[in-house]
């Protein structure tokens, strides 16, 4: 009796520990901290002015700041253990929401791009057919104290709807180091320029 009160006493124990755990990594920065971080993704001379979304307390996307140019910058995901953050431009917020949207609904991957992709041609969503430019910058961690992420990697995403290796000369061979064309001839068509890894 004394046994199993004692191995349920370190299960109940061990329980408590492991979740108190996964709350504090799923807790959200502060927005300072969120801010810091998010804007990095993006060229030097456009950090201070973008607009910026992070996490609340309860994990919700909020609005941070008030953009006064044209981008819009997304903190890393508390619950998620990795650090990403992107900027883009306004103009594709309601892509991405949308985006974000259906991720939310556990919908992903090709589906997501299919769903997305057949409601900008029905024009239910907005999607400039002109160029905009994502920048996206991972990395194992973000120092808040010295402002610096933990091997970054920075990337460039050019969304360029419904572009072709035709009617761009780019290749859709993935290359790390030259653009190259994915989606081709699709809504969601875009230029990925992603360095060499270090």
């Amino acid at each position: 009796m004394k046994t199993t009160i004692a191995l349920t006493t370190l299960l109940i124990t061990s329980l408590m520990a492991s979740l108190t755990t996964l709350a504090a990594a799923a807790e959200a920065p502060s927005p300072e901290v969120q801010m810091a971080a998010a804007v990095l993704a993006a060229p030097a001379d456009l950090r201070a002015s973008a607009a910026i979304l992070g996490y609340n307390p309860k994990g919700e996307l909020v609005t941070l700041r008030e953009g006064k140019n044209e981008l819009v910058c997304l903190a890393s995901d508390p619950a998620k253990t990795a650090f990403s953050v992107a900027c883009y431009h306004r103009d594709l917020e309601p892509y991405m929401a949308r985006g974000r949207e259906l991720a939310a609904q556990k919908i992903t991957g090709q589906k997501r791009n299919d769903i997305r992709w057949k409601e900008v041609a029905d024009g239910k969503l907005l999607l400039p057919r002109e160029p905009r430019t994502l920048y996206v910058l991972t990395g194992a961690a973000f120092d808040a104290a010295s402002g610096k992420v933990t091997d970054p990697y920075l990337r460039w995403v050019i969304y360029v709807p419904f572009a072709t290796p035709e009617s761009t000369g780019l290749s859709t061979k993935a290359s790390d180091g030259a653009p190259w064309l994915m989606s081709p001839g699709t809504a969601g068509a875009h230029i990925m320029i992603n360095p060499p890894k270090k």
